[in-house]
């Protein structure tokens, strides 16, 4: 028998939320995110679940062309464009689009000979302060991608910093809005700013495209569960208990003994481990389910393992199913209680771990 540590990713959640989204947002049209694996859920399940959204965003150029091979004729979108003169090529052969960001990436376009237009989303640096350029100039960056006579489309592109925080004192979400609009006033193209996040929370920011990350998978950035915005979860982490140990008070668990036991104790152990992308830094009291009923882990999460409190499940024993998270745990709430974002998690999934999907 194989290691009883599966994630199951669920198609039809996938095709649940993409629905969800385009409610959001039904005037728009959707570019899914796909980068980093489809958030460690899979290009080819990606293809399949978001069949229905009007294109595809990532920023690997090999994993663009993957979904050309996988079947995906409608657009793709390289959301932090292209690195050298290679990737120019293969945005050429697969008919891609590409964000355009920097001078460097203007300069190359400008000394570029192909035989075939390509399509370009002009990045604007509205106040994340990562990619783009900033309003001052931006309209010299159009300028110059309109005398490229390989640029045919140009659209126009930002991201927030916090679209799901409208009162953030170092970048509101509407002063990017407002910065967006006033420097691209009177430009032909088409528009699009709005994450999961501005999709979820701010949805009068929708304008031609949006484009839908983490809420694709049954998560959210917001403060509210995914489950209000009927988010349903894609992958489900399941393994089972291995071991039982019962121990007394003063008894301590894993390594540096962190957890140490203030009375008798039934501990189990868990076939997973931070080998497996679980968070080595996840607390004592981090959520876990063993046979659908709530307990915490306890003790330090190691490479291949993980301690739980079984004291409240009267009738576990080795064999007993372990939800890490997804169907009756989210992600996010062990996310949370772990310090970090859902998003970490799904892409934190390592190649040990078998996948199996459904699509009930």
């Amino acid at each position: 028998m194989s290691r009883p540590l599966v994630a199951t990713i669920d198609i039809a959640a996938l095709r649940h939320n993409l629905a969800v989204a385009r409610k959001c947002a039904p005037q728009s049209k959707i570019l899914a995110i796909v980068k980093a694996n489809a958030y460690g859920h899979g290009l080819a399940r990606a293809v399949r679940g978001f069949s229905d959204a009007d294109g595809l965003g990532l920023i690997e150029p090999d994993s663009a062309a993957e979904l050309r091979e996988l079947g995906w004729q409608k657009r793709i979108v390289l959301l932090e464009g292209f690195f050298d003169e290679a990737d120019l090529q293969t945005i050429v052969e697969h008919r891609l689009d590409t964000v355009v960001h920097s001078e460097e990436q203007l300069r190359m376009l400008e000394c570029m000979k192909v035989d075939m237009p390509i399509d370009v989303h002009l990045k604007m640096n509205s106040g994340m302060n990562r990619l783009g350029f900033v309003p001052a100039e931006y309209r010299a960056a159009w300028q110059r991608l309109r005398a490229i006579s390989a640029v045919r489309h140009i659209s126009f592109i930002t991201h927030f910093a916090n679209a799901e925080d409208a009162d953030n004192p170092g970048m509101p979400p509407s002063e990017q809005v407002r910065r967006f609009y006033e420097t691209t006033r009177g430009l032909e193209g088409e528009r699009c700013l709005s994450n999961s996040a501005a999709e979820l929370m701010r949805p009068e920011y929708a304008a031609d495209w949006v484009r839908p990350g983490v809420m694709l998978y049954g998560a959210t950035p917001a403060d509210r569960s995914a489950a209000s915005f009927d988010l349903l979860p894609a992958m489900t982490l399941m393994s089972e208990i291995i071991g039982i140990q019962h121990i007394a008070a003063g008894d301590a668990v894993g390594y540096g003994s962190r957890f140490i036991a203030d009375g008798p104790m039934t501990i189990g152990v868990v076939a997973c481990g931070y080998a497996d992308g679980y968070p080595r830094h996840a607390p004592d009291g981090t959520p876990i389910l063993v046979e659908g009923i709530r307990t915490r882990v306890v003790g330090r999460v190691s490479m291949d393992m993980i301690t739980v409190d079984l004291t409240p499940i009267a009738d576990a024993h080795v064999g007993s199913k372990v939800t890490l998270w997804g169907n009756g745990l989210p992600i996010d709430e062990v996310a949370t209680a772990a310090g970090t974002v859902g998003y970490e998690l799904m892409c934190a999934i390592m190649p040990r771990v078998r996948v199996i999907e459904s699509d009930d």
